[in-house]
C-alpha cells in the first residue's frame, strides 16, 4: 500500500499544478478586485467561481510574506508524514494511507508554489482559484481541497477506531468480569 500512497500523492500532485497553470494560463490575475472567470450554477443559485489570485501566506493569508517559514515548516511537516507513512507501513490501514497521501498531496502542491515564490521573483504566491459563492470564504485551491479533505477523513478515522476499542475493552472488561 506504500507504493499505492506514492502514486496517488504524485497523481494529485501533478494534477493541482496542471490545474494551477490552466489557470495562469487562461485568467489575469486578480490583483485589487476580485473577478469571476466562470461561474458554476445550480438553477439560480450560484454555488462556484474560478478566479486567480496570489496568496503569499497560508491558509486565510495567515502568516503572509513569510515564505521560507511556511517552505522550511511545510518541509518538515511533510517529510514527517512521509517518514511515519515508511516506519508505520505495517500497520497503517488503507483508509489511514489515503488521508495521509491527501495531506501529503495537497502540501506538496502548494509547497511547489512557495518555492518557485523564492526562485522566482515573478511569481507572487499560491495559485487560488475557487470562490464559494454561497458564503464568503478564502479563496483556495485543489491541493487545500487535498489537505482539508485528508485531514477531515484521518480525524474521523482516529475518532472511529478510538470509539471501537473503548466498546472493545469494554466489552473484554465485561466477559472477565463475568468470569
Amino acid at each position: 500500500m506504500l507504493v499505492i500512497s506514492f502514486v496517488i500523492i504524485a497523481v494529485l500532485t501533478a494534477c493541482d499544478q496542471i490545474i494551477k497553470l490552466a489557470v495562469i494560463q487562461n485568467f489575469d490575475e486578480c490583483v485589487s478586485v476580485l473577478k469571476r472567470y466562470y461561474t458554476f450554477s445550480i438553477g439560480d443559485f450560484d454555488v462556484f467561481s474560478l478566479t486567480h489570485i496570489r496568496n503569499d501566506g497560508a491558509g486565510w493569508s495567515i502568516l503572509g510574506g513569510q515564505t521560507v517559514f511556511l517552505v522550511a515548516f511545510t518541509t518538515v511537516v511533510m517529510l514527517g508524514i512521509i517518514v511515519y507513512m515508511i516506519i508505520k507501513r505495517k500497520s497503517i490501514c488503507k483508509i489511514e494511507y489515503i488521508c495521509l497521501s491527501l495531506i501529503v498531496a495537497g502540501g506538496i502542491g502548494n509547497l511547489i508554489d512557495r518555492i518557485r515564490m523564492l526562485i522566482d521573483t515573478e511569481f507572487s504566491g499560491v495559485v487560488d482559484y475557487i470562490v464559494f459563492d454561497f458564503i464568503k470564504f478564502p479563496v483556495f485551491n485543489f491541493a487545500d481541497i487535498c489537505v482539508v479533505l485528508g485531514g477531515i477523513g484521518i480525524c474521523v478515522y482516529y475518532i472511529v477506531d478510538e470509539i471501537r476499542n473503548a466498546k472493545l475493552k469494554k466489552e473484554q472488561a465485561k466477559l472477565s468480569s463475568d468470569e
